[in-house]
């Protein structure tokens, strides 16, 4: 979950490595992409009043709203997948058709707590992200001085949004239950930051959900396995939009 500068995603894969907490993708009906970026510690900069996950997603809810969007399909990976069922949460005006959660923080899981990233070195935290961490490992001592600088930036942001409780909002799970919006939950079966097991809670959360495992893939599958993971995802557009 190493944040990268100014986060953002397409309709139908988030991030590029190194693994990122991401922001939402919205994608409107006839099918277009709305990728928003989300306030980082840099540019865009983080308005003082956005403390929390939860004003991540009434921002872009309002964003929504804003642009007069109806039957979207938010999809979204590791913070960006929890941002999205917050929004769920929040979506009063069923402006919202469908979501993907892509390896989501966001809930706990007590016999499988999530990894303290902020306390992982660069090489442990690839371990447990990757499928193939040899692969996808950036040394950081080899990034130019610009690239060290956004990613520290953002790792402190995200510290301030998601650290205390860490990863994860107490009373999501049992919100999630009156969220009848189609959820499709997809996961790296290799992710050890973020288990399948969570995967499952979230699945069991929602009113209406699927959950599918991606073979060879950790924590972004969109990146290791990008036509096994894009297939689901246009599986479940064609699915809500039906």
């Amino acid at each position: 979950m190493t944040p990268p500068a100014a986060p953002s995603s397409s309709s139908t894969a988030a991030e590029a490595p190194p693994p990122s907490p991401g922001s939402p993708s919205t994608c409107p009906a006839p099918l277009r992409s709305s990728p928003p970026s989300t306030p980082a510690g840099t540019a865009p900069p983080r308005p003082d009043w956005c403390t929390g996950v939860d004003d991540l997603a009434l921002s872009y809810l309002h964003l929504l709203q804003d642009r007069d969007l109806h039957d979207v399909l938010v999809v979204g990976s590791s913070l960006g997948g929890w941002i999205a069922a917050e929004m769920a949460v929040r979506d009063t005006a069923g402006r919202i058709s469908g979501l993907v959660l892509i390896d989501a923080v966001g809930v706990h899981v007590e016999s499988e707590p999530i990894a303290d990233y902020f306390a992982l070195d660069p090489r442990a935290a690839a371990e447990l992200s990757w499928h193939d961490p040899d692969r996808y490992y950036v040394d950081p001592a080899a990034l130019p001085a610009d690239q060290l600088a956004v990613r520290q930036a953002n790792m402190a942001t995200m510290r301030l949004l998601a650290g205390d409780p860490y990863m994860h909002d107490p009373k999501l799970l049992h919100r999630l239950g009156r969220v009848q919006t189609p959820a499709l939950l997809v996961w790296g079966e290799s992710d050890r930051i973020v288990t399948p097991a969570y995967g499952t809670a979230y699945a069991a959360a929602f009113g209406d959900a699927r959950f599918e495992v991606v073979p060879e893939a950790g924590h972004l599958p969109q990146v290791e396995q990008p036509k096994a993971t894009l297939g689901l995802i246009d599986e479940h557009l064609r699915r809500t939009a039906a």
